[in-house]
């Protein structure tokens, strides 16, 4: 494919084919490494996902170069998303950068100022050729620094749903129907005729976040009402460290990071596989 894309294509043909393109949150060269070659062996288009967070950590134009390198040495189309952004001018430096996939999280401000910031990032993202996720109601749980209690967290509306989308003109749209971020303590008890209703006053593709820690079953029945997008990220984070510190304190002499982490990368390559699988998305690049 050789280039980084947006996600209009890719969603749009997930969601008329009845799968999802997985989005898998990286942090570096090796989380980034991981995730396009899982991808690659099984012929699935990929979202690579960047947190505000990643991109202070390992910096907003290393992440685009990596990104763009890995897109040119394989045969699937790869878009470098912008996860949970909420500030317009490092929105706008990563466009400037090459970036063509932008989610804007306004979701914790009022309906009208969720419209507003969104709209304006809309208007300038497709000034560059780039696609838009927003959100509307909020999940529980922890991204980055923004951590939202379980009692505020507001299920999404199904008819301001749809006064958003054709409000802010958005490609894709990310709903709060009983996910959260991180691990769920409890099984989750997600609103699958809330995202009926929503799918049936939507006309764009839909995005489920938390992923993490929901059954394979629930996935594949949240895609079916319209899900086309399915976001991962703490269950990709958890088999790395778990690898890497047991080897560590197995063979406490070890310095060599290219020793160290091979193994923590094997293991995350086996979830990123199963997540794949799971999306149904193998074979669709």
């Amino acid at each position: 494919m050789g280039y980084v894309h947006n996600t209009k294509e890719m969603l749009e043909k997930a969601r008329q084919e009845g799968y999802a393109v997985p989005a898998f949150n990286i942090h570096n060269l090796e989380t980034l490494k991981v995730v396009v070659e899982a991808a690659e062996e099984l012929k699935s288009p990929l979202i690579l996902a960047a947190t505000p967070g990643t991109m202070k950590y390992s910096g907003r134009d290393y992440i685009q170069a990596i990104a763009e390198v890995a897109a040119k040495n394989v045969s699937i189309p790869v878009a470098l998303h912008l996860d949970h952004h909420e500030d317009i001018d490092s929105i706008k430096q990563s466009l400037v950068l090459g970036v063509k996939s932008v989610m804007i999280d306004g979701s914790h401000f009022t309906f009208d100022n969720n419209i507003k910031i969104t709209s304006e990032v809309v208007k300038l993202a497709h000034q560059y050729g780039a696609t838009v996720e927003g959100e509307l109601g909020t999940l529980v749980g922890q991204e980055d620094d923004l951590i939202v209690e379980a009692e505020d967290a507001a299920y999404t509306n199904p008819d301001l749903a749809k006064e958003y989308v054709q409000k802010t003109n958005i490609d894709s749209f990310a709903m709060a129907i009983g996910t959260g971020h991180g691990l769920y303590k409890t099984k989750p008890n997600l609103d699958f005729d809330r995202l009926e209703k929503i799918k049936n006053l939507v006309s764009i593709p839909l995005v489920l976040h938390g992923a993490s820690g929901i059954s394979a079953e629930d996935v594949r029945r949240c895609i079916s009402l319209g899900c086309a997008k399915v976001n991962i990220a703490t269950e990709l984070k958890i088999p790395f460290a778990e690898n890497l510190r047991e080897y560590l304190q197995n063979h406490p002499n070890e310095s060599d990071p290219r020793k160290y982490m091979k193994g923590a990368k094997e293991k995350m390559k086996e979830v990123v596989k199963e997540k794949i699988l799971i999306c149904m998305s193998d074979g669709k690049a």
